[in-house]
């Protein structure tokens, strides 16, 4: 059946605009145009007393090494002003960012096509080099659009409108380009049939393992291609601030470091694959509450420590396409933030892919001056056959008020992107309908190969294992019984409710909302079980109702061992489950977990508790128990989550997952708390006054004791650790050793395209050896982690996550493991000098298996 892009004759049409009202705040000054590396003119807002910058125009080299003009850093501050700051109607010239020049290294800095990414390793010490690909995508698109009008251009960054073509975005063919597919989601494709349903990303993060990472990320992008998607909409790297916040579950956790590595691996392994990755929502998009009607006000020096990591990684990763969010920042849109886009992602990281919006989050036509380069899905809101590009856009190129030469970088980013994937090669057919599920276009072609065991492994590698009391891992228990909802299949099927937004009935393998996909099939605990208990020949029965207190109390009197199923779920905001507007409500078990846990427990000594959670859980009511003998943090498992909790119950997988965030023993302890209110046209401030200190990090500084710390996670077997050594890593970079030097003593990376990515600062500087030999009588992975305590005046939090590494061992085994560290792992965010510099004083460092049991420790040999 042939597809076609239907509504685009409001593309071209000058359809209403409207220019958002609301009063010059401090929250976007800017750079204006400068000869070589600024871009579009901008106004500056007026600076409080509190900007957190005051850097002054200045020369200074660029990441090459070689001297640039550049112009006085944008500040981003906490605003004192109560509407969104809107870009006047003026004329904006335009000069487009210089590409990079350093030449490649290797073996440190590889040529790096994007199919071929470095091969994945459990410390990294390669940076890949995709300049020379990027290069020549952009002469490549540049030739393609020299002859395209203006209206042509303008197309390309213009998406067709809200279901008027087969994806949930949608570029049109022009010319000789065949316009691009836009699909969720982070853990599949989304809205078709024939593929599959993979953990969660915070299940991914659970891992700590690149290996696995790597390998989820290259299946669900062969899924991607397979269908003929363009552009998946994934991974997404928003940072867990606040435990309710209800798309954690789609994200990588609550620290900036296991966040940054995993959307790292997941974008390599995506883009290996042939389709182009998206790292989303940039930036501070931390809770669904008021999502479209908040700003969230965060100081420079956290903004760019702790909530761009994670896409700066992405940006090293050669990520195609950044998302902007729904949100404000410092009280201007994400998808108008000059500061964000221009300044940060496009000079600062050298972002050299193009920026859509997240859908109808475009607010103006002037967000293509603030860097704002597709908007999706085309429309201002749904159906409504109006844009704030298409025709607007048009006119304001027309009538100079946007620089034809700003037109000519947004088209050529966009198809640069499409040549740096290959995508002009032999790429599939769109074989997608998402708006009709029961279009046979949806089952003509099987993404799904052999990705079950890439689901089922990385499931397992997902899962923590918080208590055990020597009664893991099962052996032949003469009888078992579960107890709870979440071990039975869904009642009415994996698909019950649209998008997974409902109350759970059955296990919890995945959130609600558009970072979902449809179930092919969903083993539940009690499928996995039982189909082990026959082998066994174990007595099995079971009680799924959560409410019968009584009924589950009398099911599991005499039974060998009594496993409970509890769950909690969160989502996206347009679903509101049980009261829950995607975020949580609290942090307690769902479907009366607690007390099913309580009752169970007070009637069988041998209670193991199994939880299915979007996040953490306040475990206080029931955790100390003495009849609770065993808890297994299973997260999200996607299609194979019941047989993954199997594995890791019998032993077939010895448990190797690390918490990806803290479980506290109050929802108070946490540092930051989800922010109500807000109405009308009322923008609701959340202030991120916490800083630095989120998560584990707040706990550490305050002295705070949790139930279960970061990086927390019990084996079934042990481990030692011993014969600490640290050694610096000789440079070969000589281009770039003036800037290594000047780090050295003290200075501050330079205001420079490309500065934050510079291969100087994320080449090796440091390796970090230790053994660890397995003490235990069992075969067993573990993940040692590295921290760093930076000196006092440096103004750090206690202890910070910079490096992890796996190591697999049999009984009696010793390995040698390696972390190296970088330059940057190292530096702090100088917010007078705008840029990252070496804190004075002496640098310490841990190695340990979680951020509060450290076994080594040292000093950094500078």
């Amino acid at each position: 059946m042939a597809r076609m892009f239907l509504g685009l004759s409001f593309l071209l049409l000058a359809a209403p605009y409207i220019l958002a009202s609301g009063s010059t705040s401090s929250s976007s000054s800017s750079a204006s145009s400068t000869s070589g590396n600024a871009t579009s003119s901008v106004p500056s807002s007026t600076s409080p007393a509190n900007s957190t910058s005051s850097a002054p125009s200045t020369t200074a080299p660029s990441s090459s090494g070689s001297a640039t003009n550049s112009s006085s850093s944008p500040t981003s501050s906490v605003s004192t002003q109560s509407g969104p700051f809107t870009l006047p109607i003026s004329n904006y010239p335009f000069t487009p960012f210089p590409t990079p020049t350093l030449l490649p290294e290797p073996p440190v800095f590889p040529e790096t096509d994007p199919l071929y990414p470095p091969p994945v390793s459990p410390d990294p010490v390669i940076v890949p080099d995709f300049a020379p690909a990027w290069a020549i995508a952009y002469s490549k698109a540049q030739a393609l659009i020299s002859n395209y009008t203006i209206e042509q251009k303008v197309n390309i960054t213009t998406g067709v409108g809200w279901e008027n073509g087969p994806c949930v975005g949608n570029i049109p063919p022009v010319v000789d380009f065949p316009g691009l597919c836009l699909q969720d989601s982070p853990l599949g494709v989304r809205f078709t049939d024939l593929v599959s349903s993979f953990p969660a990303g915070i299940t991914a993060a659970s891992t700590w393992n690149r290996a696995l990472i790597r390998a989820r990320g290259l299946a669900m992008g062969q899924e991607f291609k397979s269908k003929g998607v363009n552009i998946a909409l994934g991974p997404m790297m928003n940072m867990g601030r606040i435990a309710q916040g209800g798309r954690n579950w789609e994200g990588f956790g609550a620290d900036p470091y296991l966040t940054g590595e995993a959307a790292y691996e997941t974008i390599l392994g995506m883009q290996s694959a042939g389709v182009q990755a998206t790292a989303k929502h940039y930036i501070n998009n931390e809770q669904e509450w008021m999502r479209t009607q908040e700003s969230s006000n965060v100081d420079d020096r956290t903004e760019h420590e702790i909530y761009a990591q994670p896409f700066m990684r992405s940006v090293m990763a050669g990520v195609s396409a950044v998302m902007c969010s729904y949100n404000l920042i410092n009280n201007t849109y994400a998808c108008n933030n000059n500061k964000t886009l221009n300044d940060m992602l496009k000079r600062e990281f050298g972002f050299q892919g193009f920026v859509m919006s997240d859908w109808s989050a475009t607010m103006n036509t002037l967000s293509a001056v603030a860097g704002l380069d597709m908007t999706m899905p085309g429309d201002i809101t749904f159906d409504s056959g109006t844009s704030y590009f298409g025709g607007n856009l048009t006119a304001f190129v027309m009538n100079n008020t946007i620089s034809l030469a700003r037109l000519d970088d947004m088209a050529t980013r966009i198809v640069a992107a499409w040549y740096f994937m290959h995508q002009d090669q032999d790429y599939p057919e769109t074989t997608v309908n998402a708006w009709n599920i029961n279009d046979p276009i949806n089952q003509q072609v099987n993404a799904q190969s052999d990705h079950y065991q890439v689901v089922r492994e990385v499931a397992n590698g997902g899962i923590v294992l918080l208590k055990n009391e020597g009664v893991l891992p099962l052996n032949k228990p003469t009888s078992i019984v579960l107890v709870g909802s979440d071990a039975a299949p869904p009642v009415s099927g994996p698909n019950e409710y649209a998008d997974q937004g409902g109350d759970p009935t059955g296990v919890l393998a995945m959130g609600w909302g558009s970072g979902t996909d449809r179930f092919m099939y969903l083993v539940s605990p009690y499928e996995a079980i039982q189909y082990r208990a026959r082998v066994d020949q174990t007595i099995f029965s079971w009680d799924f109702d959560d409410w019968d207190l009584e009924a589950a109390a009398s099911a599991v009197v005499d039974q060998e061992v009594a496993i409970v199923f509890v769950n909690s779920d969160s989502g996206e905001g347009y679903i509101t489950v049980d009261g829950n507007a995607g975020d949580r409500q609290n942090l307690t078990a769902w479907n009366n977990g607690d007390q099913l846990i309580l009752a169970v427990a007070a009637q069988n000594n041998n209670t193991i508790v199994v939880t299915n959670s979007v996040g953490p859980l306040i475990l206080e009511p029931w955790v100390e128990h003495p009849n609770v003998t065993a808890i297994v943090w299973a997260s999200l498992g996607g299609n194979e989550a019941g047989n993954a909790i199997a594995d890791i119950l019998y032993g077939d997988w010895n448990p190797s997952g690390r918490l990806p965030y803290t479980i506290a023993k109050n929802a108070s302890d946490y540092s930051a708390q989800l922010t109500l209110g807000g109405g009308g046209t009322e923008i609701l401030q959340i202030n991120y006054t916490e800083g630095l200190l989120i998560d584990y990090r707040w706990f550490d500084a305050q002295n705070i004791t949790p139930r279960y710390e970061f990086g927390f996670g019990l084996s079934y077997t042990t481990f030692e650790y011993s014969n600490l050594a640290i050694t610096p890593i000789t440079s070969t970079d000589v281009p770039e050793t003036d800037l290594i030097e000047n780090w050295a003593n003290g200075g501050a990376t330079p205001i420079a395209e490309g500065s934050t990515t510079a291969l100087w600062l994320h080449m090796p500087a440091f390796q970090v050896t230790f053994n660890v030999m397995n003490t235990g009588s069992s075969f067993g992975g573990d993940t040692p982690q590295l921290y760093i305590h930076h000196p006092a005046s440096a103004m750090e939090p206690p202890s910070i996550l910079k490096g992890f590494t796996n190591v697999n061992l049999n009984p009696g085994q010793t390995g040698q493991a390696s972390i190296t560290l970088s330059r940057y792992d190292l530096s702090i965010w100088d917010v007078v000098r705008q840029g990252w510099a070496k804190p004075n004083g002496t640098i310490a460092f841990s190695v340990g298996t979680s951020s509060r049991n450290f076994c080594l420790n040292g000093t950094i040999p500078f």
